[in-house]
Order: structure tokens, then C-alpha cells, then sequence
């Protein structure tokens, strides 16, 4: 535990590092600040006041399911927050009883480049896409169906769960479908003993899910588009396309479709980018979701197509929740003060030698 006299004036910043359970204590029951937190962070980026490179691959030649992702990021407004996200995606993990998602964020100083903070990340990055997602529901949902259809039963589609409840109160009926009915049905039981009020239920048909729901997320492991049709769904539809691969380029054509950045989001083979590389343009994406909130797209337009919400997962999105989180833990006096993380200064105490008088000398190099 750190507090605010834990170093004296002028002493190494040190860093504070926030576990898992720090985070997880920070951020429970705090769902609409996050989302809020979101929100603003999409207005800012979508004004452009960011800096965001394209996130770097770590792949493996004999691994083809697994990578280790890069996303640096700096976000203004009112964060004015640099760092990076390393987040590692392996999908055999489930076997093994740990989660297919790791990271770690770290924070750095804007004064002075050094990191200020590392965090424990894969739970900052899972609240910060199902704020994401939650928001993308609220504001493209316009059908009254009550049905929020589940395809992938892990980490991320469960906190989207979580976050909708605030977002589509009104939705009563969570259905869900996981070609691993085991997994569906342990979700189903977290479902039911987190979320009351909502009738849970689980499917052996993804198609049932397309059919029934409304509001559909999409939040798999797949690597190459399984959907080549929503014949099942309705036009109201609003399908949360979190994990990026799943719908074939048709499926993205004949769609309203709506990005967080397009520039991000059409690459890695994502659905957007195989689209893409298939017409030879992005006219398909409508707009992206900071454009809806800072009021320079409409929510919806009425064309009768289904709205697909594909958010490739912005870095200044964790460098938002993240300063929010260290705030917090500063508040609070939450987490560890390592005061003697950095090196000391490296001339520090050296006697400072005075060169007045010296001529340089010349050297002479044989070349052989």
C-alpha cells in the first residue's frame, strides 16, 4: 500500500503497480463511470486529440491461433495519457484452466516519459470493450425485442452481459450458444447467480440465436468468417461483431456497418479488411462511433439493413480506464510503491572533471 507522502519531495518517482485484485476492487460495481470513461475517450480520439499507431503482431510460426499484441497509445483531453497495452491471445489456455487473455499496461509520465504505473491489463481490456460494445448497443439499438443473443461464452461476452444491463435495461432474455455446451452452460449458471431478473437460456444452434435475438455479440475465437448469411435475422437487429472474423465480406456488404477507427479496424485479416481487399474500398463503413457521439452521423440510417458494430479495441481506451483506475488507487491508497524500481542517475556524486585547457588529440586508424 502506498499513500500520498509515501516519497519525499524530489525523491525517484518509484512506480506503483496494481495486481489483478487491486484492479478488480477498483473497478467492481462501477459501470457506468467506465462507460462514461469510454464515451469521453471516444469524443476525444474521434476529435482528433490522440496519437494511436497501429498495433504490432507478435506471431508464431508454429502457433497459428496464438499472438502477443502491442498497443501503444496517447489520449488528451482531460486524460493526457500515454503507454501501452501488451496483451497476449492463446486460446488452448482454456484447456488448461487459465484464461485465454493476459496483460499487463503500463502508464507513462507525461512530464517525463518514465513509467508511472503498471497494471494488471486482460481486466481493464475486457471492461473497456464491454463499455464499448454496451455503448455501441445503446445507441444503434432502435427494435423493442427484449432478446440478447450470445455466440462465444468466455471472459468478454460476460462482461458485455454485465454492461448491458445498464445500457438495454429493458432486455430481459439473455440466449446463448457456444460450440462448447459445457461452457455454455457454466456461463449460463454465472448468468443466473449474477444477473437477476433475466431469463438465461442456451442453444445448441447458432442460427436459433441469429433468429430470436435482437441484439446479438459475437465474441469467438475464430480466425476466418463462419457467417455467410443473416437470413434468420431481422432488419432491427444489432449484431456486436467483437471478435472481428466471424461474418464473411457478404455479410459485411450487405450491412450498416459501423467502426471505432477504420483505419484500425480494416486490417489482421479482420472481416472488414478481407472486405476491403474484396471491392477495393471502405465505402461499406458508414461511420465510426465517436462520429454518432460527437454528433456527426446519425445513430441509425433507416434502410432496412442490419447494424454491425466491429471495434478492432483502441489503445487510448485502456490508457483512459487505466488513469482512472491509478486515480482511484491513489484515492484509495490502493496498491504497491516501488520506490527503487529505476536506476540511479548514472553521473550521480560524480566529481564533474574540467576539460579547460585540454587540446583533443588525434588518432590515427590502419585500415588493413
Amino acid at each position: 500500500m502506498f499513500t500520498a507522502d509515501s516519497r519525499e519531495a524530489g525523491a525517484d518517482p518509484g512506480l506503483i503497480v496494481l495486481t489483478g485484485q487491486d484492479i478488480q476492487s477498483l473497478l467492481a460495481g462501477k459501470e457506468l463511470e467506465i462507460i462514461e470513461c469510454i464515451k469521453s475517450a471516444y469524443r476525444i480520439h474521434g476529435l482528433n486529440d490522440s496519437t494511436l499507431p497501429h498495433s504490432s503482431f507478435l506471431l508464431f510460426p508454429d502457433q497459428p491461433r496464438d499472438r502477443i499484441i502491442a498497443l501503444p497509445a496517447y489520449l488528451g483531453g482531460n486524460v493526457n495519457g500515454a503507454g501501452i497495452k501488451w496483451i497476449s491471445s492463446f486460446p488452448d489456455n482454456i484447456h488448461h484452466g487459465i484464461d485465454r487473455a493476459s496483460a499487463v499496461l503500463i502508464l507513462n509520465s507525461i512530464e517525463t516519459g518514465r513509467p508511472k504505473a503498471l497494471l494488471e491489463g486482460s481486466i481493464i481490456s475486457a471492461k473497456r470493450t464491454a463499455a464499448s460494445a454496451a455503448l455501441a448497443a445503446q445507441i444503434l439499438r432502435i427494435g423493442k425485442k427484449t432478446v440478447a443473443g450470445f455466440i462465444g461464452c468466455g471472459v468478454i461476452n460476460f462482461e458485455i452481459a454485465r454492461f448491458l444491463r445498464y445500457t438495454t435495461p429493458d432486455v430481459d432474455t439473455f440466449l446463448l450458444f457456444d460450440l462448447d455446451q459445457d461452457r455454455a452452460r457454466r456461463f449460463q449458471d454465472r448468468c443466473e447467480s449474477t444477473f437477476k431478473g433475466v431469463n438465461v437460456l442456451t442453444t445448441s444452434s447458432m442460427g436459433e440465436v441469429l433468429g430470436e435475438a435482437n441484439l446479438i455479440s459475437f465474441a469467438t475465437t475464430a480466425s476466418t468468417p463462419h457467417v455467410h448469411d443473416l437470413k434468420p435475422c431481422c432488419d432491427e437487429t444489432v449484431i456486436l461483431h467483437i471478435s472481428l472474423r466471424d461474418l464473411a465480406p457478404a455479410v459485411i456488404l450487405s450491412s450498416e456497418n459501423v467502426v471505432d477507427d477504420i483505419d484500425h479496424v480494416c486490417r489482421a485479416n479482420t472481416s472488414l479488411h478481407l472486405t476491403e481487399q474484396q471491392v477495393g474500398n471502405r465505402q461499406f463503413v458508414r461511420c465510426s462511433l465517436a462520429d454518432v457521439l460527437n454528433g456527426f452521423a446519425e445513430p441509425r440510417v433507416p434502410k432496412g439493413k442490419i447494424a454491425v458494430f466491429s471495434p478492432f479495441g483502441l489503445g487510448v481506451l485502456d490508457i483512459a480506464l487505466g488513469e482512472y483506475a491509478l486515480a482511484s488507487a491513489k484515492a484509495r491508497g490502493t496498491g504497491q510503491w516501488v520506490a527503487s524500481f529505476f536506476p540511479d542517475q548514472w553521473d550521480q556524486n560524480l566529481p564533474i572533471a574540467s576539460t579547460a585547457g585540454l587540446e583533443p588529440r588525434q588518432i590515427e586508424v590502419t585500415v588493413r
